[in-house]
């Protein structure tokens, strides 16, 4: 009897994991989302500071394979009997990849849900963009690398804008000192105010407040300060880390369910040295090959090769014009090592439209 997989959300990983799995194995694979579209989420910065993206409907994307599309949204996974269940119908499924990605983090802080935007969905971008062709000064809440992204398209886009960065550590600090000196001379020229060690506690409408009591006004405030997954796969009962993130072994089967795949954000996935891998299209699309060969290995009665895994950079858009790409060690620390301004620009460009060439065609190599 043919096999069902079930492949649960259609962002980056999940798109691939269900055109990897109709290709690679024999199973019958539905994949299920809440939108038919398919969303560059790396590229929402953009969209919030006006411009257009590409319009990508998943059927175009899914055409020529066997993969049955399912446009609904998950409301719960039965894990017992092994049934994922819609709004409108059930699933059921004999193997289920789990691929819901993550959303902002709107209740860490209070006044968050109530009066910040994000640029997690297309729809909050466009809200965003909405607010800010009425706002003076916008803050900009988190200082990794979506935060950095985001204040400097703003800067960059609507420079009539006073664009503020508030960092409750420091700017880039991940990054090599090459490249964070970069970024302040990059912000410097955008007119971007940065505010490091400021840790958020309150947002209202009229801006923020930090930890030492002071005020940061500002008529819009963008939070990129953390990111969190879905409760799915907590309720369901599969065995998840303190984040709420599928826990899963190196062939990426859940630790607790191995009849369940994870990939992409919603999975904590660890190399075998123990550095658990970051979220990030440079990790999800990689490890997402990974665990739809192990699963058709299996499937074929073959033992999955030994797991491996090693960074190469992290690219950062800093604007249309200018860009860095920190080159970093296997396990993603930073190297001295950088390309900055036009040239890592045009890098990154490519980096984001390679994205959508691999969900086109997810068997060529991704890292």
């Amino acid at each position: 009897m043919t096999e069902h997989i079930v492949v649960v959300g259609a962002g980056y990983t999940g798109l691939a994991a269900a055109k990897l799995a109709a290709k690679w194995t024999d199973a019958e694979v539905t994949l299920v989302n809440d939108r038919d579209r398919f969303v560059e989420r790396v590229r929402l910065h953009q969209l919030a500071a006006g411009q257009t993206l590409r319009d990508l409907p998943l059927a175009d994307l899914l055409r020529g394979t066997r993969v049955r599309l399912v446009v609904d949204r998950v409301t719960a996974i039965d894990s017992q009997i092994r049934e994922v269940q819609l709004t409108d119908g059930t699933l059921a499924y004999d193997r289920l990849i789990y691929a819901l990605g993550s959303h902002a983090d709107l209740d860490s802080v209070p006044g968050v849900r109530e009066h910040a935007h994000t640029v997690a969905t297309p729809g909050e971008a466009e809200r965003l963009r909405a607010d800010l062709a009425h706002a003076r000064v916008v803050a900009v809440v988190g200082g990794g690398l979506t935060g950095i992204e985001a204040a400097a398209e703003l800067a960059e886009s609507l420079p009539h804008l006073k664009v503020v960065l508030v960092a409750a550590g420091g700017l880039g600090e991940a990054l090599s000192a090459k490249a964070r000196r970069y970024l302040r001379t990059t912000f410097d020229r955008l007119g971007v105010e940065v505010r490091e060690h400021s840790r958020v506690t309150a947002v209202d409408a009229d801006g923020l407040t930090l930890a030492d009591g002071t005020r940061a006004a500002a008529d819009t405030v963008v939070w990129t300060a953390g990111f969190r997954v879905p409760d799915l796969a907590r309720d369901a009962g599969f065995a998840v880390d303190g984040n709420g993130r599928m826990v899963v072994d190196q062939a990426l089967a859940s630790v607790s369910h191995p009849e369940v795949l994870g990939v992409g954000d919603a999975a904590a996935l660890r190399r075998p040295d123990g550095l658990e891998l970051r979220m990030a299209c440079a990790t999800g699309l990689p490890t997402t090959q990974r665990a739809v060969r192990a699963l058709a290995d299996r499937l074929r009665g073959k033992e999955p090769k030994p797991f491996r895994f090693a960074y190469l950079n992290q690219c950062v858009s800093l604007g249309r014009k200018h860009g860095l790409v920190q080159f970093v060690r296997g396990d993603d620390s930073p190297r001295e090592a950088v390309l900055t301004g036009r040239l890592a620009a045009r890098y990154k460009e490519a980096i984001v439209r390679g994205t959508v060439l691999f969900e086109r065609h997810p068997t060529m190599p991704a890292g």
